[in-house]
């Protein structure tokens, strides 16, 4: 090899190449950014728009539809998934994955502008934004204090706490979480406007007019300009109190006299608690590519700042960190790869025998290791679990090729030539064979690096490290270890002169290999003569192991224990917020029962698409490495404790964490057009769902329908009563929901809303029995005549959907479910088949996603890399050994490995999953390197003179060791992967699983069952030449 010559007669360039790659990857590695896993950016936009009041089938008809039409014909768009709301509507819309985010965004916004001028004037102005997996808060900060009041808290909380945050370097937005602001509330007596004859309208409007400041211009006098403003703003509460908002019988009407100023807060939507009390969250997301951990840090410094200024009793307590999870991933993957390059080292100073022969191979892993940082932060990657983990999976893998060429240099001084020689010689001699095993390896790993879909973005990074790692093990094994070897001498004597304990052992160690070989010889010439009855038997293994694939099973991404889950639960539909407080703090008690909860985060009413009966309780455990028992242990028990309590209702208990991805596993969605259809064929579905084993929490999204009354306006009688119906809805909203008529400018400098409502506790079904609506008519002094809202309109009892979904133009309901064990193939096989038996009437169909559809897209995807991988070794090994047919011997090495991840996998209680997949693919490359060691030495015996049958028993005699080495470093360096406890260590461990039973399986039977296949082809090669010559003689 033209490079290992200069780099043994440059040994300074060499030495100095080396310490290049080190120093980069050295400085680069200060730089990189530290996440838990890759930020990708998905072609996803979601559009949010408020239209306050309006019904579920209202903002359906007059907000989403319109908005999914606009966006529809935007190119790319590959599905609209919209949820409308009481009062919202939010539409998801999702882009094929080769879309650049931003422009996908970019073109919602306009098309959204385009049709927002249609809009009724009461719906708000549409927000668009683009969806980012990584936007859950980084930090979470519970405010609390046991005598200030919630709007003292919360006001607090958004002036001081939430600004000096937003200043945090890397910190990207802040947000208040259970909070109430302060308002001004103008609480109405609807029953002295009814005696007064005034009607909602006048006191907001009179709010309106009376609140203002205008500039007048400018006047001047001979001297200077003077500007002119007209001051009309109020300036307090009683200021408001004093406002003329009407006049009877020539009398002044003021504020104070049909309503209560109030300087209060806003009535609570949702409520927070933290074990138990009332408390105000602050949620602390980090900027795009900031350094989560030095983010992190940055916060705490703000809060041990600000709580030297806090008032009495106000406390900053951090309940969540996700510092804290990435810093103890990557913590535990740095103790995974330090343990594994320990174990591979001290496999090969217990093969070599020599500690010189040790640290020179020992060498290609910090230089491969350092340099592949430098080539990470050049791609613009950053340091995250897939990254390290992809440098632990390559620990085995980056020192295999320094172990082959030093294996072969001192099998060549053995031979009696000089260390010069040896190094140059044995590199030559082995210096393709390695190279080829090097291409395989990056033939597999390249492949994941450009996968499409979901997974590609998501190993990108993974595949695309392990390739330049190993690329500079490569290099480093052509240069580095033949310098050395050249000009640092190694006797090679541990057994000869060595006269210690350690010494004894290694040489036993070294007879034992020689003693290995002979008999491995003699195994290989029986197995050369019972060709069929070895092929059988690895065949016969081979299909054994495929009839394992059930009883492993399978699942997208296996469940991880980050020491979080999270808990739903609701009461019964109409009930109040302090009554599922209530509920959640019983809930709370029950939890309590098991002594591995730490904290309880409960969110009553707020969050996506939830009601007032629904609260979700975040709970956090104690550390993994401090309880006996996993999160998943604990779900039995809680659910039968929550089973027992009266008025509540368990809608799901899962893990919260890791790379699946929040929301349950499995996700049925019924379209068609018509409601009651959907609910009717929802209802009988969930039933069979539920009945399936593994499953459970099945919900439907038409489970909640909210008790309601229906005003129903009798048009003749309102037409003739002179009342019409936008006089009706307007003093409804403002008396019920409450309306903002103007701002109040408080001393302390910040505006506040001035709401207009009835007080809460005056709301109630009676009075809509009293209400009065102004009416067109005017009586004799000119006043607007005020109508019962009884004369006019009807009221009934009746029920609204919580929420309306709808997928890619159609109404859909969906039920989703959680599954219990391993196996979630299975489960979705099984919903599959009762999906294909359930009829359905014109129009309407299923859709089966959630984990089902990203399973079966990702494993697509994987098998395709796979399928790439192999045929480029098959590629390559074409162009190593100019030969169509003996790559063939070398890759009946692949279905080999398999054999042993089905028992590997079966052995660990490993699933087949997204994870263990990606090990099967490195496994392609890894079980055809020992195929190649031994075929590359067989061709070199034939061509020396030796017949095919010797020169294959030959070929395994002296490539046995190598092997070995090569295999036993691999399977030492992934065994701490394997036995790895550590938070986050479920989804890392199968990769090691199917790895080392891979390994096992492929290194015994490659051995065996390539030289016999290597002699058929050979063998059919023979006869076809001699048909051939016979042909052309004849």
């Amino acid at each position: 090899m033209w490079l290992t010559r200069v780099a043994i007669g440059n040994p300074y360039l060499a030495a100095v190449a080396m310490l290049a790659i080190v120093v980069l990857g050295l400085f680069s590695w200060q730089r990189l950014s530290v996440e838990e896993f890759p930020d990708i950016r998905f072609p996803v936009a979601v559009v949010n728009v408020g239209y306050p009041g309006a019904s579920p089938s209202v903002v359906e008809s007059e907000v989403t539809r319109p908005l999914e039409e606009a966006v529809n014909t935007i190119n790319g768009v590959k599905s609209i998934r919209s949820y409308s709301f009481e009062g919202s509507a939010v539409v998801v819309v999702e882009f094929v994955l080769t879309l650049d985010p931003a422009k996908a965004v970019q073109d919602v916004r306009d098309k959204v502008a385009g049709i927002q001028g249609r809009f009724r004037r009461e719906i708000g102005v549409p927000t668009v934004n683009q969806v980012n997996p990584n936007d859950d808060p980084m930090m979470t900060v519970i405010v609390a204090s046991p005598s200030a009041s919630p709007r003292t808290l919360t006001t607090f909380s958004d002036q001081v706490v939430r600004k000096r945050l937003q200043t945090v370097p890397g910190v990207g937005e802040v947000q208040l979480v259970g909070g109430v602001k302060r308002e001004l509330r103008i609480h109405i007596d609807p029953y002295r406007m009814q005696a007064l004859g005034l009607d909602t309208a006048e006191v907001v409007n009179a709010l309106r007019n009376a609140n203002q400041d205008f500039p007048a211009g400018r006047v001047q006098d001979i001297n200077r300009d003077y500007s002119v403003r007209l001051s009309g703003k109020l300036a307090s509460p009683e200021a408001f109190g004093q406002l003329t908002v009407g006049v009877r019988n020539g009398a002044p009407i003021r504020l104070d006299d049909v309503a209560e100023v109030i300087d209060g807060q806003e009535e609570y939507n949702s409520l927070a608690l933290i074990n138990g009390q009332r408390a105000l969250s602050i949620e602390i997301k980090s900027a795009r590519g900031a350094n989560v951990v030095s983010t992190s840090a940055g916060v705490y410094a703000a809060l041990e700042a600000l709580r030297k200024s806090l008032p009495d009793g106000m406390t900053l307590t951090v309940i969540k960190d996700q510092s804290r999870q990435v810093k103890n991933s990557l913590e535990d993957v740095k103790i995974t790869l330090l343990e594994g390059a320990g174990l591979t080292v001290l496999i090969v100073f217990v093969f070599l025998a020599s500690w010189r022969s040790t640290v020179m191979t020992g060498l290609t892993l910090p230089i491969a290791l350092i340099g592949t940082l430098f080539a990470i932060a050049v791609a613009g990657f950053t340091l995250n679990v897939m990254t390290l983990l992809a440098l632990s999976l390559s620990i085995g893998l980056l020192i295999d090729d320094a172990i082959v060429v030093r294996e072969n240099i001192v099998r060549h001084a053995r031979m009696g030539k000089g260390h010069y020689q040896a190094a140059v010689d044995g590199t030559e001699e082995i210096g393709l064979a390695v190279l080829a095993t090097t291409l395989t390896v990056v033939a597999v790993f390249l492949p994941v690096g450009f996968m499409g879909g979901i997974i590609g973005k998501f190993f990108q990074q993974f595949g695309l490290t392990v390739t330049v790692a190993v690329l500079i093990s490569l290099l480093v094994s052509f240069t580095l270890d033949p310098m050395l070897s050249s000009i640092w001498h190694d006797p090679h004597a541990a057994g000869q002169a060595g006269k210690g304990r350690l010494a004894r052992v290694l040489a036993g160690f070294e007879r034992g290999l020689d003693r290995l070989a002979e008999r491995y010889a003699k195994g290989v010439a029986w197995a050369l003569d019972h060709r069929k009855t070895t092929l059988a038997a690895a065949t016969g293994l081979f299909v054994a192991s495929l009839m394992l694939a059930p009883v492993v099973g399978g699942e997208f991404v296996p469940k991880t224990d980050t020491g979080k889950f999270v808990v739903k639960i609701k009461t019964a539909p109409g009930s109040p917020l302090e009554y599922t407080e209530a509920k959640a703090r019983e809930v709370e008690t029950l939890l309590r029962r098991q002594p591995e909860i730490r904290d309880v985060y409960s969110n009553i009413g707020g969050g996506f698409a939830a009601g007032r009966n629904q609260a979700t309780l975040r709970v956090f455990t104690t550390p993994k490495a401090e309880r006996s028992r996993s999160v998943f242990a604990l779900f039995t028990p809680i659910r039968q404790d929550i089973a027992s309590l009266a008025g509540v209702e368990l809608e799901s208990i899962e893990a919260e964490g890791g790379p699946g991805g929040p929301g349950k596993p499995v996700r049925v969605g019924i379209r068609g057009a018509d409601f009651a259809t959907l609910a009717r064929i929802a209802g009988q579905l969930r039933g069979q769902i539920a009945a399936i084993p593994g499953i459970s929490d099945v919900e439907s999204s038409f489970d909640d329908a909210d008790p309601a009354l229906s005003v129903e306006v009798k048009r003749d009688a309102a037409a003739s009563a002179g009342v019409n119906l936008d006089r009706v809805g307007a003093t409804l909203s403002t008396l019920l929901a409450g309306t903002t008529a103007t701002t109040w400018e408080a001393p302390d400098g910040e505006n506040y809303d001035v709401r207009v409502q009835i007080p809460r506790d005056a709301r109630s079904t009676e009075l809509l029995d009293v209400l009065t609506v102004a009416s067109e008519q005017r009586d004799a002094d000119g006043q607007a005549r005020m109508v019962p809202l009884s004369t006019v309109a009807d009221i009934k009892q009746a029920t609204v959907p919580r929420q309306i979904d709808r997928m890619d133009q159609s109404r859909e309901v969906t039920l989703t479910a959680n599954i219990q064990g391993k196996d979630a193939q299975r489960v979705f096989q099984q919903i599959d088949q009762l999906l294909q038996a359930t009829p359905l009437p014109p129009g309407y169909r299923f859709d089966h996603g959630g984990q089902s559809k990203d399973m079966a897209e990702s494993f697509s995807y994987a098998v395709q890399a796979l399928a790439i991988g192999v045929i480029f070794i098959y590629m390559i090994l074409v162009a190593q050994f100019r030969s169509f047919t003996q790559p063939v011997a070398i890759m009946m090495s692949l279905p080999l490995a398999l054999i042993g991840v089905m028992v590997g996998l079966l052995l660990w209680g490993s699933t087949l999953n997204l994870f263990s997949i990606i090990g099967v693919i490195m496994l392609m490359g890894l079980a055809a390197k020992n195929g190649i060691l031994l075929v590359d030495f067989a061709n070199q015996s034939r061509r020396e003179g030796l017949a095919l049958r010797e020169a294959l028993i030959e070929a395994g005699r002296v490539r046995m060791r190598p092997i070995l080495m090569t295999s036993f470093a691999m399977i030492f360096g992934m065994l701490p992967l394997a036995l790895a406890l550590g938070e986050g260590s479920e989804t890392r461990a199968p990769m090691a699983h199917a790895v080392i039973g891979g390994m096992v399986t492929s290194t015994l039977l490659t051995l065996i069952v390539v030289p016999v296949v290597y002699s058929y082809l050979e063998g059919m090669g023979a006869w076809w030449r001699a048909r051939r010559k016979r042909g052309k003689a004849v």
